[in-house]
């Protein structure tokens, strides 16, 4: 459906990313898979289409397009049926570069931004920790000052990009005397850092191609320079990135549910049974029906949140709604499409059967649907 919230830049932008992932992503998409990583290539294309500075302002060399764009960038990746390129890209420039941008200084910028913007340098945000997840307040890792470095120690895991990323920007504590969010601090790790290792890749259901890493830091020692934003805001500035980040997973799993319906229709409009097709059996045209509208919904909600975060608004309980809800479409939706597709929808030849395993992840990670809901629930007044 047509949106009043889309403008003709948006709608540019939607055929310059699709026409991309018709032409590079989709042919190549299945070897990827096997091989458990997205070439670096194909990112450094995307570089160069400027489709990693979608939110960066134009002053910096970015589009400064706002959450809409990356909104729409989003949609189109999950129309692709890989969810692993999906969750490559949409990591490094939705929920880990953003944090430069926030708070990096102007040397940091410098340094930096350039290569992110280029796909030279792969982003990765590292928060979730062995006992650590959702609740932010409960991290282990610590950073303490010594002369003019940092040095950190402690293990993150479920690590997006963790494996083949360039660039960490890495939660710890700095005060563990202080509230939790008092006493976090953010900082940028470089990939080639002798105190950070990679211990282990890890293997997931789905999402194959997106590489996911444990992370342990060893007397990791990086400069003082490399502090991202002020000393123990970092609670805040993960804060200020989580509602655009849920924002962007729901336009995922919305477009993901989308897509999969138009694959549905298609074969249950060609597959004969007892000499007529599928589609004319009314329970399952209902049932479609009614699944398009829950889609629906959820398309419109994430516009919606992305519309008022552009402007500055309050909008934690929205992106809250979209995380809780859309998740959940998706999963509703890719059971029955797999259902309907019979025996062909458990075959790995089908795009079904790896969206199905794909989708599953969206009602964990990025805030699990039980959190975010508790996450309304605290807006409630008496």
């Amino acid at each position: 459906m047509a949106s009043v919230y889309l403008s003709d830049e948006h709608e540019a932008l939607r055929a310059q990313v699709r026409r991309f992932v018709d032409e590079e992503v989709r042919p190549h998409g299945a070897q990827w898979e096997r091989d458990g990583k997205v070439p670096r290539e194909l990112l450094q294309r995307m570089g160069a289409l400027g489709l990693f500075g979608i939110i960066t302002p134009t002053e910096l060399g970015g589009a400064g397009m706002g959450t809409m764009g990356l909104v729409v960038l989003a949609e189109e990746l999950g129309r692709s049926t890989f969810g692993g390129v999906t969750v490559t890209v949409m990591v490094h420039a939705a929920m880990a570069s953003p944090h430069l941008l926030h708070a990096g200084n102007d040397e940091q910028l410098s340094r930096y931004l350039p290569g992110i913007l280029s796909g030279d340098l792969i982003t990765a945000i590292t928060v979730s920790e062995p006992d650590a997840g959702s609740d932010v307040s409960a991290l282990r890792t610590r950073a303490h000052r010594e002369g003019d470095e940092w040095v950190l120690n402690g293990a993150k895991t479920y690590i997006s990009n963790g494996v083949y990323g360039n660039l960490y920007f890495v939660a710890a504590v700095t005060d563990a005397e202080a509230k939790a969010s008092r006493g976090m601090s953010m900082f940028i790790v470089e990939g080639d850092n002798p105190g950070l290792q990679v211990t282990r890749k890890l293997e997931k259901t789905g999402d194959l191609c997106s590489d996911t890493a444990e992370l342990t830091f060893v007397d990791c020692r990086i400069p003082t320079a490399n502090l991202l934003g002020p000393e123990n805001q970092g609670f805040y500035a993960l804060m200020h990135n989580f509602q655009r980040e849920r924002i962007c997973l729901g336009a995922v799993a919305t477009a993901e549910a989308s897509h999969a319906l138009d694959l549905t229709l298609r074969y249950l409009s060609q597959r004969q049974v007892f000499g007529a097709p599928l589609l004319e059996k009314q329970a399952l045209r209902h049932r479609l029906a009614a699944l398009q509208c829950k889609v629906e919904a959820g398309r419109q909600l994430v516009y919606h949140a992305a519309w008022l975060l552009d402007r500055g608004a309050d909008c934690v309980a929205e992106a809250s709604m979209v995380k809780a809800y859309c998740p959940e479409v998706v999963n509703e939706v890719m059971y029955d499409c797999q259902q309907f597709h019979g025996g062909m929808g458990y075959m790995r030849e089908n795009a079904i059967e790896r969206m199905v395993r794909d989708a599953r992840l969206h009602a964990i990670g990025g805030g699990a649907t039980e959190v975010m809901l508790d996450q309304i629930a605290k807006g409630w007044t008496a």
